[in-house]
């Protein structure tokens, strides 16, 4: 393989172009936002193509197709395509993409990052093998931040793991008599709607559910966006029938929430990639104690409320040297407020629990 110094400015023009293309594909599901670029021996821009979501043709095999119908069947031969990840070297739904590359006379295969699956990867080896010139980690940091949940959850082998609240300045999310709605302002309030849009699930614990009566569904207004991610509710109390709950166009799924990481396996296992937790103290401080947390956005509104009502819990924070630090990725103003997105500041920041160790939270009855 060659080192990632080898690219052209062609092909790092075309990476971020494949990036483009990648991030106008679907961003919730199994399969990653992937977007393919391929060039002519000297740099001419041949055709384009993304994936479209599980069991449509992969991002390669779009573009290939594409030159195909527009230059015929031998266009390919002699061909660069950049590709924002490792072509993969599985049979799916689809067949392996380092094959159909392969055969279709391409003779340079730049990628920014490795397949981290293990069923998927090793595309690379098995195209240099066949005498391809590979050229790995074109634009990988990049390409790292902009699919960062499905890379996590790749590697993890469980769902990318938001966890979002609201708050005062001093730490509250309620007032003392349990009354929240609302801390933060309509621009905060949109700005979640749309990242639950982004999610295979919201998740809340029952607790919330009783005293919010949420819908848990993502708009614009009155109008439900596009995505709807399904709704789970953690808990063993049973949500009312009439609970706005119930009228969310997904169905709703249960679990006791004793065992966090048992309800991550199950929903992976079902196909969730991403998960956005916005279930309360309860929920949200279990999951950051139990070093489950990806990703946390908080909502800070520009008020001092007081009172015992805290945004989080008790964490495990038994002395100073125990706190938990986050690397912060940006702040955004929303009209009054501001949204602070971060995520651990060392992979084993948040990992008290050893990963066998069922993550145990102390739900209402």
């Amino acid at each position: 393989m060659s080192a990632p110094g080898s690219a052209t400015h062609a092909e790092q023009a075309a990476m971020g172009r494949a990036l483009e293309l990648a991030l106008g594909g679907p961003r919730t599901g199994v399969n990653p936002q992937v977007g393919c670029v391929l060039l002519s021996p000297s740099g001419e821009v041949l055709a384009e193509g993304r994936h479209e979501g599980a069991g449509s043709p992969h991002a390669e095999v779009a573009a290939l197709a594409a030159l195909t119908a527009a230059r015929g069947p031998e266009a390919a031969h002699g061909a660069t395509a950049v590709v924002t990840l490792e072509p993969c070297d599985h049979h799916g739904r689809t067949g392996p993409c380092s094959t159909v590359l392969i055969e279709a006379g391409v003779a340079r295969v730049v990628f920014a990052v490795h397949d981290p699956g293990v069923l998927s990867g090793g595309g690379a080896e098995r195209m240099s093998v066949a005498g391809i010139d590979v050229v790995p980690g074109v634009g990988a940091a990049e390409v790292e931040t902009a699919i960062r949940p499905w890379l996590t959850a790749a590697r993890n082998g469980r769902p990318f793991v938001t966890v979002k609240w609201a708050q005062s300045l001093d730490g509250r999310a309620a007032a003392a008599d349990g009354s929240s709605h609302w801390i933060t302002g309509s621009a905060a309030r949109a700005d979640v709607h749309r990242r639950r849009a982004d999610a295979d699930v919201v998740l809340a614990g029952i607790g919330t559910v009783l005293a919010d009566d949420p819908e848990l569904t993502a708009r614009d207004g009155e109008r439900l966006l596009a995505h709807q991610p399904a709704p789970v509710v953690l808990g063993r109390r049973e949500v009312p029938p009439a609970a706005r709950l119930r009228a969310h166009p997904v169905p709703l799924r249960r679990f006791d929430g004793r065992d966090l990481r048992a309800v991550l396996d199950s929903l992976w296992d079902d196909g969730v990639r991403s998960v956005f937790v916005e279930g309360g103290p309860t929920v949200a401080s279990a999951f950051l104690a139990a070093g489950l947390a990806d990703e946390v956005l908080v909502y800070l509104a520009p008020t001092l409320i007081g009172g015992p009502r805290l945004a989080l819990n008790d964490l495990g924070v038994a002395t100073i040297s125990d706190q938990r630090r986050l690397a912060v990725d940006e702040v955004v103003p929303l009209g009054d407020d501001l949204l602070v997105v971060a995520h651990p500041a060392h992979p084993d920041f948040l990992s008290p629990l050893e990963p066998h160790h069922p993550t145990r939270i102390a739900l209402k009855e």
